[in-house]
């Protein structure tokens, strides 16, 4: 299609710069071979049997030294894709060929269209409040190294969009062969697993990279259009959108996150923020040389002849001495804090601001307004702390605390006691002035580890923690046991503490353990009217497929919301989201909108995970846009809410979930074979030995499925395209109510029930992704011949799933009015293909003939995994 043509010749030129040099490093012969494999899978996804078996062949019968070099040349032009897709998304030539290239203008056009008061656009853009929580689970594959060089290479495309001479784009051309030469001399496979701190890292990357440019830029371009109806630019301590991060804090089945790490993480956060803001001031220094100053600059300097240069030179020494402390801090368990640091976010706001009025009064507005708000507008943001710091700990871990510490007291087994003595035991201990636990007492190392985590907590403050997540919490005493621990560490200040509602059975369960908790007057005296609550999109599917998990989290929202309105209780809701289909994820315009009614009135705090974060926020400009499209989704949903939806559509949703769930767990959890099937089907066990994230892939490593975390559980179904945890059980409730005469009904939810019509988008992205031909190769491979059936069963499912969707969407082409995503899936197949041959193959060798099995082998299976996740892009 012509209207992808710059993002063809990206991907061409991409694709030739990659070939280059891999004839430079490798010879004619391995690139001719590479070219013929990517000649044939072209022709294979649209041609005959005949080129498709000639394909195979051709890559079964690659030698054990070609194995690899052709393993990395499709896993490495899929990363080159992904960027070319990227910076796409913020071309000129993008914009005119994506959906929503300017998310805040066509909210504005819409909200005049519909006619709403400007006082309630005032007043939703005052409250817009936007957290996003950067996690770090294992999906993303790439090395932070390659990710560096991926970023450098968008540089060089931004830049050649631009008038160039023939030197000047041939200077460039050469960096990007330089860039893709250093990429292909990189281990793209990590030797080791990052440690919760390396990731945490990772995180400071993004900000220092792209979030750090993004976020001012993102407040001007929402003040710019914002103007013209207000009446009036944003306020100077606007902050729209802030950042949180799990990183370093999220304990929950990850034994690597200690109390020492996460004080490690939050003095790093500290370090990172005062190198950062220390660079601008630098900048800043140097081009506010002017001389004219109010009175009140004037009183904190002196007659200094450059007052603005003088007072951010004195901040930047502080930050610069602040910085030095931190890392002698980080070398030492406890180190006495001297009173002159930067500490507190207003040591830095008050000289910025003082510098911003005096300009005003100077007459000097252009300059007060351009950098320096800039840096102002960081600074609330995102304060000295950069990223605040989530800790997340299982239920099961407080109950352990109070367990050990009653038997040590001789007052029996806080374990075995019932909800309401566990409540008057928490309640009594909370209300009492003396500490709960005697000096003498020796707690086991576990519980220790709990107490000590709640001691960094209390010493950090509330400008570095953001919420204390509960997750496996049902019940109020949850909560208030959290309460209890945090008060008896000499807390000082009421830290969110949040329960993580995450199977069907907690998402049911939600509103009557929040009603329980509201009716606790000690509670809402500390709470202070404003709660917050998690909602678990991953497990909650995992455990009852999509459709059910989905009407679940809908049903519970709902239901808190009006719980907190009733209660005159603020509700943020907590959205655990991962980057998959099959864990919540999706476009976020549409998953925003699909909210109920209300879900949004305290705010949007989200999870923004993995491989997801670079793919929304990897690049300064894609940042930009990626937070645009937040405000405008979160302001639409405020000022334009989404129906209520009827009494007939509730039913019937019911009937979908209720049918979905017990199709899905007929499946996933009665099926004698399966098992079995999925352990040979998908590459789930060599997962185990990807390096990826700093946390084990099980909570228990000796259980089954249901042990399995929901990420390598969604990663090992897109690696054989089969995407079985994103649709299974769904088209089943579909053809069962439409065989009960409801298609009516289903019409009208799909037009007038964004919810609704929302869960449909999702099916018709994941049968898109999907590819039944794929996954019967890895059966036909790997699969032991007893347990053939099961994967002949599930495919022909996914194909008459497929076909039903269509006939009720009334269309024969899946995503036929999303071509930009089309597009996206479709320029990838023809490099996706040849990797998962090749991972069968391997896989083939590995399992059966692991005397044939060098580390080259091992090494090229890892690279394909690697390159299939790419591929597939929100893979986990």
């Amino acid at each position: 299609m012509s209207e992808y043509a710059a993002l063809r010749a990206n991907v061409g030129l991409l694709g030739t710069q990659l070939g280059d040099t891999i004839r430079n490093q490798l010879g004619d012969s391995v690139l001719e071979r590479i070219e013929q494999i990517r000649a044939l899978a072209k022709q294979a996804r649209q041609g005959t049997q005949l080129q498709d078996q000639q394909l195979k062949q051709m890559l079964v019968n690659l030698s054990d030294a070609e194995i690899l070099p052709v393993a990395r040349a499709f896993a490495q032009f899929l990363n080159l894709a992904n960027l070319a897709e990227q910076h796409h998304t913020i071309s000129k030539a993008g914009r005119l060929t994506i959906e929503k290239p300017q998310p805040i203008q066509e909210l504005l056009n819409l909200l005049q269209q519909q006619q709403v008061d400007k006082t309630k656009i005032e007043a939703a853009v005052k409250n817009l409040s936007i957290e996003l929580v950067l996690t770090a689970h294992p999906t993303e594959v790439t090395r932070r190294t390659l990710i560096h060089k991926l970023t450098e290479i968008a540089a060089a495309l931004a830049q050649l969009e631009q008038d160039l001479s023939a030197a000047e784009r041939q200077v460039l051309e050469t960096r990007l062969s330089e860039l893709i030469t250093q990429a292909w001399h990189t281990n793209e496979i990590r030797e080791q697993r990052p440690t919760p701190v390396d990731e945490a890292k990772s995180g400071f990357a993004v900000i220092e990279t792209s979030l750090w440019q993004a976020v001012p830029a993102f407040i001007r371009e929402l003040e710019q259009e914002l103007q013209p109806v207000l009446g009036h630019g944003l306020p100077l301590d606007a902050a729209p959108v802030r950042f949180s991060s799990w990183m370093g804090g999220d304990r929950d089945g990850n034994p690597f996150v200690t109390a020492k790490v996460t004080r490690q993480v939050l003095l790093l956060s500290r370090w990172k923020a005062a190198d950062l803001f220390s660079r601008d001031l630098d900048t800043l220094a140097n081009e506010l040389s002017m001389s004219q100053a109010n009175d009140a600059l004037r009183a904190q300097v002196g007659d200094d002849s450059e007052p603005y240069r003088r007072l951010l030179k004195d901040v930047r020494q502080k930050l610069i001495y602040t910085r030095d402390w931190l890392s002698e801090a980080l070398k030492h368990d406890r180190l006495q804090r001297p009173d002159d640091l930067i500490w507190e976010n207003q040591q830095l706001l008050a000289p910025l601001l003082l510098c911003y009025q005096s300009l005003l009064d100077c007459k000097m507005q252009v300059i007060a307004n351009g950098l320096l708000r800039d840096t102002i507008r960081r600074a609330y943001a995102f304060g000295l702390t950069l990223l605040k710091l989530d800790v997340r700990q299982e239920s099961g871990r407080h109950t352990q605390v109070f367990s050990e510490f009653t038997r040590y007291l001789g007052i029996g087994d806080y374990a075995d006691w019932d909800e309401s003595s566990r409540q008057a035991f928490l309640l009594n201990e909370l209300a009492s002035k003396r500490p709960l636990f005697p000096r003498n007492w020796q707690p086991s190392p576990e519980v220790k580890e709990v107490l000590d985590t709640c001691d960094i907590v209390a010493r950090h403050g509330p400008e570095a923690l953001s919420t204390y997540v509960i997750s496996m919490a049902g019940k109020p005493s949850d909560v208030l046991a959290v309460q209890l621990l945090l008060k008896e560490a000499g807390i000082r200040f009421p830290m969110r503490v949040a329960p993580l509602f995450e199977t069907l059975a907690d998402l049911t369960n939600a509103p009557d353990c929040i009603r329980k908790l509201l009716a606790i007057d000690w509670y809402r005296g500390y709470i202070q009217g404003k709660q917050e609550v998690m909602i678990g999109y991953s497990d909650s599917a995992k455990d009852a497929g999509a459709f059910a998990a989905a009407w679940a989290q809908y049903s519970a929202q709902e239901a808190l919301v009006q719980i907190c309105q009733e209660a005159q209780v603020q509700l943020t809701l907590f959205h655990g989201r991962g980057g998959t289909i099959g864990r919540g994820g999706g476009p976020a315009h549409a998953a925003i909108l699909s909210q109920p009614p209300g879900s949004l009135v305290g705010g949007l705090r989200v999870t923004e995970q993995g491989e997801m974060i670079r793919f929304k926020f990897g690049l300064s400009g894609l940042a930009q846009r990626s937070l645009a499209l937040y405000a405008s989704a979160v302001l639409e949903g405020l000022l334009l809410p989404p129906p209520v939806p009827q009494q007939p559509w509730r039913e019937l949703m019911q009937q979908l979930s209720d049918i979905s769930c017990q199709a899905y767990r007929a499946i996933v959890r009665q099926h004698p074979d399966f098992v079995p099937y999925f352990r040979a089907a998908t590459p789930e066990l060599e997962l185990g030995q990807l390096p990826l994230g700093s946390r084990p892939p099980k909570r228990n490593p000796n259980g089954g499925v249901e042990s399995l975390r929901a990420i390598p559980w969604i990663f090992a179904w897109s690696q054989n395209r089969l995407m079985l945890p994103a649709w299974l059980g769904a088209g089943s409730a579909l053809a069962a109510v439409v065989q009960a005469g409801k298609t009516e009904v289903l019409q009208q939810m799909r037009a007038q029930w964004p919810f609704f019509a929302t869960r449909l988008s999702m099916l018709e992205m994941v049968y898109l992704k999907a590819d039944p031909e794929i996954a019967a190769y890895y059966d036909e491979k790997l699969v032991p011949e007893a347990l053939l059936p099961l994967g002949l069963q599930l495919r022909s499912q996914l194909e008459a799933d497929k076909n039903l969707l269509l006939k009720l969407i009334h269309s024969d082409t899946l995503m036929a009015n999303e071509a930009w995503i089309r597009e996206s899936i479709m320029l990838r197949n023809t490099y996706v293909d040849p990797l998962h041959i090749l991972q069968v193959e391997l896989l083939d060798r590995v399992r059966h003939a692991p005397e044939t099995v060098n580390d080259s082998i091992k090494r090229a299976l890892m690279v394909t995994i690697a390159g299939i996740a790419a591929g597939m892009r929100n893979s986990g």
